[in-house]
């Protein structure tokens, strides 16, 4: 039975992660500094998995923590493009040198294949729709360009040292367990908290700039895809990973208001620097190569959120962080 070794394992896609894994039977291995990531969303599987508390910028932890693993699901990151523009520094530390360790703990375990958690910032805010992965690069932010150098680690890993590697480009993932308190958390899981709440949102820009929202269970599926494609079809790829569909914040508002309740109106603020105006993936390479196809669209997805995060409002305490439902198949 395979080993598979979760960074960041505490936060909302890797505890995702974890829990799809444990739920076919899985070895799970995590490791998170909880920086960013939060111990609850671990309560009812720490049992089931090997956690080890340490930061993938220890570069003697991660080699021991890599020490039998098979695949690595490289989701550790500080993932905000504000925070990055306010503390560049930091979030290169973390999204580059962290990786940087990653890879050459992963490389010297003879790791069979690193899945790394690329971003779709990585495209910048050029007018050419939908991104496709030919396209050249042109990051806007300290983030966007820190996920991309670590995108081009990952391909000289494989290209140098033969460690299979395979990048995937999320687009604006959602879901349960998304943190709506930081400052740089999705605008979905902040919008529905605040919403339910009766709280007024706010929109930076006018809303009209769009995204290509792809819910959790999406993104799961493309994970432990990446892990078993052929290493001749994904070895050494980027693939994005999203669902072909974009959505203005507008639209997403008028769909939020219906399914939480909310009677009020947006609040329109000025536009946030190295934000990008359109997002919207070509999915046909990850459909070829790794037999990837969406199978929760927008709207299922915006229902299962809200369902999670207003049973989380009304539940007590000792309930929460309860499993949602799933449409995963």
């Amino acid at each position: 039975m395979a080993l598979y070794l979760i960074t960041g394992i505490g936060g909302f896609i890797g505890s995702s992660l974890a829990r799809a894994l444990v739920g076919r039977g899985e070895r799970v291995r995590g490791v998170d500094n909880f920086a960013t990531g939060k111990r609850e969303n671990l309560t009812d599987i720490l049992g089931q998995i090997d956690f080890r508390e340490a930061s993938i910028l220890d570069l003697d932890a991660m080699k021991s923590i890599c020490n039998g693993v098979d695949y690595v699901l490289h989701q550790a990151a500080i993932p905000s493009v504000p925070k990055s523009v306010l503390d560049p520094i930091a979030n290169n530390q973390a999204n580059v040198d962290g990786t940087v360790n990653v890879l050459v703990a992963a490389r010297d375990a003879k790791v069979r294949r690193v899945v790394y958690a690329a971003s779709s910032s990585a495209y910048g805010d050029t007018p050419t729709l939908p991104k496709h992965e030919e396209m050249t690069p042109s990051p806007i932010s300290p983030y966007a360009v820190a996920k991309l150098a670590s995108e081009h680690y990952m391909t000289s890993f494989y290209r140098c040292y033969g460690l299979e590697t395979v990048a995937l480009r999320y687009f604006n993932i959602f879901g349960p367990r998304q943190d709506p308190s930081s400052p740089y958390s999705g605008v979905l899981a902040k919008f529905i908290t605040q919403m339910l709440c009766g709280d007024r949102p706010t929109i930076f820009g006018d809303g009209e700039q769009s995204r290509d929202f792809t819910f959790i269970d999406n993104a799961v599926q493309a994970n432990l895809l990446a892990c078993e494609a052929p290493a001749s079809q994904a070895a050494g790829q980027v693939f994005n990973i999203a669902t072909g569909r974009r959505v203005t914040l507008n639209e997403m508002f008028s769909a939020l208001e219906k399914l939480t309740g909310y009677s009020g109106t947006p609040e329109y603020g000025p536009e946030r620097g190295g934000d990008i105006k359109h997002s919207l993936a070509d999915i046909s390479k990850a459909e070829k190569h790794l037999g990837y196809k969406p199978k929760v669209n927008f709207e299922q997805g915006l229902g299962l959120t809200v369902d999670w995060y207003r049973q989380q409002r009304n539940a007590p305490q000792e309930n929460k962080n309860k499993e949602p439902v799933s449409l995963r198949s």
